[in-house]
């Protein structure tokens, strides 16, 4: 073969290989909130997404799962940013319950406002058909949580991710062949 027809399967092989791994996943998952979602004080490679997305891996899934947490964020934060971080082709959404109405109360912001943000983020996700699975760490033990009491620990992390799989699991059906 000439250097020409190697230079243009290589680029054809390039383009393929591109393709593959850009082409998007069947599905997305989008975990949305503050900082336990984000995973604040633990590595970004054991945080409850990251290992949600193993696990759905694991399982012969298909699917994206985006990390939307942001430090700090407070409701009417979350709510300014929720279209853009749950894009056109997002199915699922888990709904961090806990920390932005926690950020809202160092801000002063009133928990009736709190539960008003929480709402209409929930009842413009449920609008667009996209499924919510609500999440909070603030029920798991002592031993699940970082020094400080809020942050969850990567024992945390994981056991959120496994209580999640099953919901997760049951919102996309089976995976597919």
């Amino acid at each position: 073969m000439n250097s020409v027809g190697r230079g243009g399967a290589i680029a054809a092989l390039a383009l393929i290989v591109g393709m593959w791994i850009s082409a998007p996943a069947a599905a997305q998952v989008v975990a949305f909130g503050a900082s336990n979602v984000s995973g604040f004080g633990v590595d970004p490679s054991q945080n409850f997404v990251s290992v949600l997305q193993a696990m759905l891996d694991a399982k012969g899934y298909r699917v994206r799962v985006v990390n939307a947490g942001i430090y700090g964020d407070t409701t009417p934060q979350m709510l300014a940013r929720l279209d853009a971080d749950t894009p056109a082709g997002t199915r699922i959404v888990i709904l961090d319950q806990t920390g932005g109405p926690f950020n809202d109360a160092f801000h002063r912001i009133s928990p009736d406002r709190a539960q008003a943000d929480m709402a209409e983020i929930t009842a413009r996700l449920k609008a667009r058909g996209i499924v919510v699975i609500p999440m909070s760490g603030a029920t798991l033990p002592r031993e699940d949580h970082q020094a400080d009491g809020a942050h969850l620990n990567v024992a945390g992390h994981r056991l959120i991710a496994t209580q999640l799989l099953p919901q997760v699991v049951a919102a996309l059906g089976p995976p597919p062949k």
